[in-house]
């Protein structure tokens, strides 16, 4: 595809003209852009709406809407990416051998980063801030139903760093809309693109883990849970657990699935469960929980403990001990994020040690899994992998490294 190929042969040649750029430029480029969204937030807005009234799921609308406080929300998160250390050359250890060999290592950018993402516009300022503040280029296949609205931004990222001297296309906007892009992207483009990011749905992760032959950082479904045990506070468990689910349900930190210990069923599932249904949540319960409530609730299939609703409905299910909480974890979650609400200090330990998630939570919404609340002014996205980077990947995850060494004429004996 001669489209896609330009497009990569460009990002490459922008890397290496980015490797001589001095960083205190970069840090100008991100306030031009922060001047750029606040002086064009109107405009912004007009081509969101755009997209909007295009939306045919009424469950995207949440993830796709600009208004003005999520532009200022992004603006903040460029301030803050803005005034991080440049990441780069920073030497993370060094150590003498005894035959006087220096050997120090040092941090490096990765090259050119692909993200393949949907229904967010803010990800593509996002992106653009921390892959260029890491000494990365960016290619941005963004979702179709956004795209008037991720073309605005990033023509606008592009405006900076023309504005500043620097190589436009160390940031790219795939235009063509066609979902052949994504299969060339993930199946071709390794001779360009050094590693993939998606952000989407079970499709896109099924046809990454199919077809990519680039590297992927990335995450599965955020099929994120909360354990709430007796010995916690009540009020403390019901105001994690509506905040978990319901101050935005769209997000991947979003609850989706409520593990609830048998003997708090009483003390602690009928107030938080009447509280989720008051707030027009639906919960969908096992048939310990239904019998409670005299079978008025819908009872949950066992599809509803493997699915990320994005929506305002609820699986919750009895578990009899923190172990079990944390079996039915490692069987059906994403490895994205997990939290136990309790006082008990050895069920918090045996939870936060035994889930396998990237982010693992005690007595905290998972709305927090995030990179912007970890402080680091935003995220390229959740990886979900084993190996690293693991959690919210800003900056410093957008590093790699290599090893310098240093010697007088040392040979090998």
């Amino acid at each position: 595809m001669i489209y896609l190929k330009k497009i990569g042969a460009r990002a490459k040649k922008s890397f290496e003209k980015l490797k001589k750029v001095d960083h205190k430029i970069i840090k100008k480029v991100l306030e031009d852009y922060n001047k750029k969204l606040r002086d064009n937030k109107f405009l912004i807005i007009k081509n969101n709406q755009r997209d909007v009234k295009n939306v045919i799921r009424k469950s995207l609308v949440d993830r796709l809407v600009l208004n003005e406080d999520r532009l200022d929300s992004i603006r903040s998160s460029i301030n803050q990416i803005a005034k991080f250390e440049n990441p780069v050359g920073k030497t993370l250890a060094k150590w003498k051998q005894p035959n006087k060999l220096l050997i120090k290592r040092v941090t490096t950018p990765i090259g050119v980063i692909g993200v393949i993402y949907e229904s967010r516009p803010n990800v593509t300022a996002d992106v653009a801030a921390l892959c260029l503040k890491s000494g990365n280029c960016a290619i941005l296949r963004g979702g179709s139903e956004a795209f008037y609205s991720n073309k605005i931004l990033s023509d606008l990222f592009r405006e900076s760093l023309r504005s500043k001297n620097i190589d436009q296309n160390c940031v790219q906007f795939i235009e063509k809309k066609n979902r052949s892009i994504v299969d060339y992207m993930l199946s071709s483009m390794n001779n360009y693109i050094d590693v993939i990011v998606p952000r989407g749905g079970k499709g896109l992760v099924k046809k990454v883990q199919e077809i990519s032959k680039v590297h992927v950082i990335g995450h599965l479904e955020g099929l994120c849970h909360t354990y709430v045990e007796k010995s916690s506070n009540i009020q403390m468990a019901k105001s994690l657990v509506l905040n978990s689910k319901l101050r935005r349900t769209s997000i991947c930190g979003a609850l989706e699935s409520l593990l609830i210990q048998e003997s708090a069923l009483q003390s602690h599932g009928i107030p938080i469960i009447e509280s989720l249904i008051k707030k027009g949540c639906e919960v969908r319960v096992d048939k310990k929980i239904n019998k409670i409530f005299k079978g008025e609730l819908k009872l949950a299939s066992n599809k509803d403990w493997s699915t990320e609703y994005l929506d305002k409905i609820l699986s919750v299910k009895s578990v009899a001990n923190v172990k079990e909480a944390v079996e039915h974890i490692l069987k059906y979650g994403t490895m994205h994020t997990d939290s136990i609400i309790t006082k008990s200090q050895s069920s918090s330990d045996y939870f936060l040690k035994n889930v396998n998630s990237s982010i693992a939570m005690h007595n905290v919404s998972t709305q927090f899994a995030d990179g912007g609340e970890f402080g680091f002014g935003g995220e390229i996205g959740i990886s979900t992998n084993k190996l690293p980077p693991r959690g919210p990947v800003g900056i410093n995850q957008l590093t790699s490294y290599k090893y310098e060494v240093h010697g007088k004429g040392i040979t090998r004996s």
